[in-house]
């Protein structure tokens, strides 16, 4: 366990998932979420559940009574979001509460597809080659390309280009929207929970992402899990230190524009050179943290090395780093997404029969948006033979749950 040093951080998320990378022991960390049926099964006193007729985002969790009585009794709070916005801002300035998580405009600016390419300026080569364009001067040239609008969220605004037809739909319906293209690259990706503190870049463990598997999603390039046993077989020794060159090289630029804390990098190598690719750059804490971080528990050796999630508390509370993260050899995790004409219920038989069968951790959760998670599986073996080639126990798991 780290000493947070009598700072009182106080995790606000939707999805209580997302805060519960850190040890819930801890007499200065709390949590305030939604209440459900899987936040039920906590019992420790430094969580607060709200009840409500739906799912309250994290800035209406912030506005709660509950939650304002709840803080007054802590002292020195420091509040920390899963991503944070600008109206997250304003809520913890009216109300004087420190913010942990680095500014929402500096978060956007290096997220978002069109402004990243301003963010790296000189770094642009790591990323495939790409243009900026008004979608009504984009010309059809035959041949198969990535069309990205600024703002995307698990693939929504990514659209993969492959015929004239496709092209000319989105050019009469968004003619005037600024659109970054970028030359198709087939190949693997792999993506990393890097924290960054003032004096450091702390790669954290290479997963295989597991993107766009039919019957957890209907997206084709919607995430959906992780796989930590591929992340580490795919990459040669050669390509490993180039990824983690790419992570250093983006970790000094965010450095030295004022971020502190984690970050997420996606690369991907094209199949056909083994060249590695910057694709994103996910500044925020990466949904993958929680669960890297208890296979980090599961696999510690060493007391003193440390998850992604207490450096990344580290580097928020602007402490030194001193430790290194803990190596983990094995572990996924497939989300199961809300898909279109089904009935997405999974009933507790069925649950309980993945459970029992497989010998899972699963998280149900209470959304009803299209493509927003339904339930997460979670391993500490693997759920991918090889790239795009889920294995038996995935199989089985999307066999039960998609109905």
């Amino acid at each position: 366990m780290i000493d947070l040093k009598n700072n009182n951080v106080i995790y606000v998320s939707r999805d209580l998932e997302r805060a519960l990378a850190f040890d819930l022991d801890n007499p200065n960390y709390y949590i305030i979420s939604n209440n459900s049926d899987f936040a039920k099964s906590l019992t420790q006193k430094n969580i607060l559940l709200i009840n409500s007729e739906r799912q309250l985002d994290t800035w209406e969790l912030l506005e709660h009574e509950e939650t304002k009585n709840f803080i007054k009794n802590i002292s020195n709070p420091q509040i920390l979001v899963f991503k944070n916005t600008r109206q997250i801002e304003r809520i913890c300035e009216t109300n004087s509460w420190k913010l942990l998580n680095p500014s929402a405009q500096l978060a956007t600016f290096i997220e978002e597809k069109i402004s990243q390419t301003k963010f790296l300026k000189d770094l642009t080569s790591l990323l495939p080659k790409f243009e900026i364009k008004l979608c009504r001067d984009i010309k059809w040239q035959n041949k198969k390309f990535i069309l990205q609008f600024n703002r995307a969220h698990t693939g929504s605004g990514t659209f993969f280009i492959k015929n004239k037809k496709q092209l000319e739909e989105i050019t009469k319906n968004f003619p005037n929207r600024e659109a970054k293209i970028s030359e198709y690259i087939k190949g693997p990706v792999l993506t990393s929970n890097n924290p960054l503190a003032a004096d450091k870049t702390l790669v954290g463990n290479i997963s295989y992402q597991i993107t766009g598997v039919k019957k957890f999603t209907d997206n084709k390039f919607s995430t959906i899990g992780n796989d930590w046993f591929l992340g580490k077989q795919i990459l040669s020794e050669k390509q490993k230190k180039e990824y983690e060159d790419i992570v250093f090289q983006v970790g000094e630029k965010m450095r030295a524009s004022g971020w502190q804390g984690l970050f997420g990098v996606d690369v991907i190598m094209d199949e056909k050179t083994g060249k590695l690719y910057l694709l994103e750059i996910n500044a925020r804490q990466p949904a993958s943290t929680t669960y890297e971080s208890t296979l980090q528990r599961y696999f510690q050796k060493d007391r003193n090395q440390i998850t992604v999630f207490e450096a990344h508390l580290l580097a928020l509370l602007e402490n030194k780093i001193d430790s290194e993260l803990i190596t983990i050899t094995d572990g996924a995790q497939i989300l199961r997404r809300i898909l279109k004409n089904k009935k997405n219920k999974l009933v507790e038989k069925q649950l309980q029969k993945i459970k029992d069968k497989f010998n899972l951790n699963v998280i149900l959760y209470q959304n009803e948006k299209e493509n927003s998670e339904l339930a997460r599986f979670q391993t500490k073996t693997h759920f991918l033979k090889k790239h795009n080639k889920i294995n038996r126990l995935a199989k089985k798991i999307k066999k039960i749950s998609a109905i």
